[in-house]
């Protein structure tokens, strides 16, 4: 079962904070709230600032961190398909060589993006990292609130599982903006697969300043202006001398927004290598967004329908109360990011990035296995210790009776030698067979299941995607703290096949019969379906899930 979690956006002029969950494929908000911050541009206590601001009603519990502006880092990275474990590798020492040449700490993870028909042999890599001390202010006020980390995810990333999860996904290019006050969250995708993530500097802090100048007036009354009386509208008609002067004012602004887009789209093609990329569509949200015209403006400047992404249209808000609610509609541009940490944190199958602070992952990493491991060597040094008192008491014995029944004890002393020994030598083969299960039991479970899809796969099915990976799904009964071998599947039906999900019901069946012990979870959505699997679900009662989604 999905947990509860919560999406915090934190951004220099509004802070957002949304709780729910994901299931019955929608997102069911429990808790709301949003503030407004009194930091400026500029200022190095922009994220303290946004944490005091907040007053909650709720605690943010399993929190889910967005991370935008210039202390996060995004890269891509084409390497040979290689193990996992040597990936890490690669990552680390590349984190490494970032973080020596900045001079400060940085913490990191990475994805792979889906397998792209253009590149042949190769991985892509998105690697995420971002400046430990942005962290640790993350994670004061997080504290100050009474809420508990999940992880930190660029928001950029958090933005695409919102249009994943909630928006209308064709064959077709899309690029989605979240317009901020000074930072621009942009996701480029193919259909459902993500091809570029990127944070960017600039957003509606360039209208406002753009007014401020011309109008001679401050930071805020430049906003009212902005929001009352500018317009983008092609042919708009203005009826005041103001608003056209403030209309005319942020022209400059919008082109050099324009040009933001338009270079994220060709840094796209730089850095996945994908020289024909086309956009077909652009999504904006955002509090830049809200402005009057702007998505007019920015489709006459691209060539291509642009629209306001609204996610809340397929959430299910009815479990907050009626200011929440109010609060939310007006908002719902803005909390968009939000939505999606939220979502990330609450669905395992979400696209995720998930960066810790050192000390929280050295933590998670011991209570997660090294504390196991502890626990068992003083389980096997007490059970030890009472098998040499046992000895000792027995020699005891021996020496009073019968000296001549020496030759005993020293058998029992080679025995003793011998547990300690094979203790020892079994720790070392703990490690040998998990690599090996690693390697070996991937490569059996993968040929299995190819020789099960080429006997069960109906004439009509077809296989479009077949990885298999060292991770975790607790829909397979495998834990994040004990990761096994999942054969992932993914499969088109042709277009007009009857009874398809009949055809799919029966195939799993037959997988029921044909792979003993095997978990799994099979999706069929329409012409598409998907088959999660592993042969080495530590549940030995769990039962597969059979139920056709």
């Amino acid at each position: 079962m999905a947990r509860t979690a919560t999406g915090v956006d934190i951004g220099l002029r509004t802070i957002k904070v949304l709780r729910g969950q994901y299931k019955g494929n929608t997102f069911h908000v429990s808790d709301f709230a949003l503030a407004e911050s009194n930091a400026t541009v500029g200022d190095a206590e922009w994220v303290t600032d946004g944490w005091n601001a907040l007053e909650l009603d709720f605690k943010p519990t399993a929190a889910r961190v967005g991370l935008t502006g210039h202390d996060v880092n995004i890269r891509y990275t084409r390497v040979p398909r290689v193990p996992d474990w040597q990936l890490r590798n690669l990552m680390r020492f590349e984190v490494s060589e970032i973080g020596d040449q900045s001079g400060s700490e940085v913490a990191s993870d990475f994805n792979l993006l889906p397998e792209l028909p253009e590149i042949e042999g190769e991985d892509v890599v998105l690697l995420a990292m971002a400046r430990e001390g942005l962290l640790e202010s993350h994670t004061e006020g997080l504290k100050a609130v009474g809420g508990t980390l999940d992880s930190f995810t660029p928001s950029a990333v958090a933005l695409y599982n919102a249009f994943l999860r909630y928006g209308v996904v064709q064959e077709e290019t899309v690029l989605l903006a979240n317009i901020g006050h000074d930072n621009i969250d942009a996701v480029i995708t193919r259909g459902p697969d993500l091809l570029f993530a990127r944070n960017l500097s600039g957003g509606s802090r360039l209208f406002d300043d753009a007014i401020a100048q011309r109008f001679q007036v401050g930071a805020e009354q430049a906003e009212k202006i902005k929001r009352e009386m500018a317009s983008l509208r092609p042919g708009a008609t203005h009826p005041t001398p103001n608003h056209e002067r403030a209309s005319r004012a942020i022209l400059t602004a919008a082109g050099q927004l324009l040009s933001l887009l338009q270079s994220t789209v060709l840094f796209c093609k730089s850095q996945v290598k994908i020289s024909g990329l086309k956009i077909d569509r652009v999504l904006l949200c955002g509090g830049g967004a809200a402005l009057d015209g702007l998505p007019q403006y920015l489709a006459a400047g691209m060539n291509v329908p642009v629209e306001l992404f609204d996610p809340f249209r397929v959430v299910e808000v009815g479990g907050l109360d009626p200011a929440q609610a109010e609060l939310l509609e007006e908002y719902k541009l803005e909390a968009v990011v939000a939505l999606g940490l939220a979502t990330m944190g609450s669905d395992p199958a979400s696209y995720s990035i998930e960066i810790l602070p050192e000390a929280v992952a050295r933590s998670r990493a011991f209570f997660g296995g090294t504390a196991w491991l502890i626990a068992a060597a003083v389980l096997a040094m007490a059970f030890l210790g009472f098998k040499a008192l046992s000895y000792s008491d027995q020699l005891d014995d021996v020496v009073l009776e019968n000296r001549g029944l020496a030759s005993k004890v020293d058998r029992a002393n080679r025995t003793h030698n011998e547990a300690v020994r094979l203790v020892e030598e079994n720790a070392v083969l703990r490690e040998l067979v998990l690599e090996l299960q690693a390697t070996g039991g991937t490569g059996e479970q993968a040929a299995r299941m190819v020789e099960f899809l080429d006997g069960a796969l109906p004439g009509t099915f077809w296989i479009s995607r077949f990885s298999s990976d060292w991770s975790f799904d607790p829909e397979l009964g495998i834990l994040r703290t004990e990761p096994k071998p999942i054969l992932s599947v993914r499969g088109h039906i042709t277009e007009g096949t009857a009874s398809r999900t009949e055809l799919f019901t029966r195939m799993m069946r037959e997988l029921d019969t044909s792979l003993e012990g095997v978990s799994y979870h099979p999706v069929i959505d329409q012409d598409v379906f998907t088959i999660d699997l592993s042969l080495f679900s530590p549940s030995e009662d769990s039962q597969p899930a059979t139920e056709v989604q």
